[in-house]
């Protein structure tokens, strides 16, 4: 924990982030029932474990308070459950809106195929590859955006969990399999999660060679996903923006162009045989 517990208690909020006025009225809820309680943020700070710098950046909005941090609160202050009930509307706030868009269309999704061509798909990673992703980031994060981040990307993994269940395929480059992202424990564990994930029945992992002559990728990330009112949008990303991609031509040739990927990288099984081989050698 630093001078002021944020790395345990709370995210940086994005001030672009329109959440931020459901930060700000719940900052302000929890002043009104502090000084209702006649505590000075020292005081409360004190009860609650946390620095007074802490409790201020709460209040003013500038910090999301994680879910433990408003059950303590609750208790603190006894506020009777009127205080962690806040936690309905924090939970959604607490993740950055991209992340936020991102979650809702996979939430929807029958169907996604992704290709990625130099990092893991964010589903893939375990929390460990995606926290040493963050950290090697540059312009560096702070602990409490990268705290954030890897938040926001473990809980979208709940896809693998859905009923019905969708249908999930990854083309991975086999860069992403021996680049040691975090150092060879971590990726060892996160070659190890490739087979587990691998193994259900509906997640198909296929490897890309990089001696592949004919590659239909090189143009980047391509995320097709198609949404249980049977609609199809695709979902790119790069350096310093992603989009939402729906006019049904450029759909078409994304799903033309993953298709053609596929085809050209190795099998399902012979992926898992590569896999395997790699975390044999890490």
């Amino acid at each position: 924990m630093n001078a002021d517990g944020a790395d345990e208690s709370s995210w940086e909020l994005d001030p672009e982030d329109e959440s931020g006025a459901v930060i700000a009225t719940v900052g302000r809820q929890l002043k009104m029932w502090r000084e209702a309680a006649g505590l000075d943020a020292a005081q409360f700070g004190k009860r609650m474990g946390y620095g007074p710098n802490l409790i201020y950046k709460i209040e003013r909005g500038t910090r999301i308070p994680r879910p433990e941090f408003l059950d303590k609160a609750d208790e603190v202050l006894e506020a009777g459950g009127r205080i962690a009930a806040m936690k309905v509307d924090v939970e959604k706030a607490r993740y950055p809106k991209k992340v936020r868009d991102l979650a809702k269309l996979e939430s929807e999704a029958v169907e996604l195929g992704a290709y990625g061509n130099h990092n893991l798909h964010g589903l893939l990673q375990t929390e460990d590859y995606a926290r040493a992703l963050y950290e090697i980031r540059r312009p560096a994060y702070s602990p409490d955006q990268v705290d954030r981040y890897v938040a926001a990307r473990m809980a979208r993994q709940t896809i693998f969990h859905r009923q019905p269940m969708p249908a999930l395929t990854f083309v991975l480059e086999q860069v992403t399999l021996e680049r040691t992202i975090g150092g060879p424990a971590v990726l060892r564990a996160q070659l190890e999660h490739l087979l587990t994930v691998g193994a259900m029945r509906n997640v198909e992992i296929q490897v890309m060679p990089t001696k592949s002559e004919d590659h239909a990728g090189m143009g980047g990330h391509i995320q097709v996903v198609k949404l249980e009112d049977g609609s199809t949008v695709a979902y790119c990303e790069s350096q310093v923006a992603s989009r939402l991609i729906t006019d049904p031509r450029d759909i078409q040739l994304l799903e033309l162009r993953y298709g053609i990927i596929r085809s050209q990288a190795l099998s399902p099984r012979e992926s898992r045989a590569f896999i395997e081989k790699a975390l044999g050698e890490t």
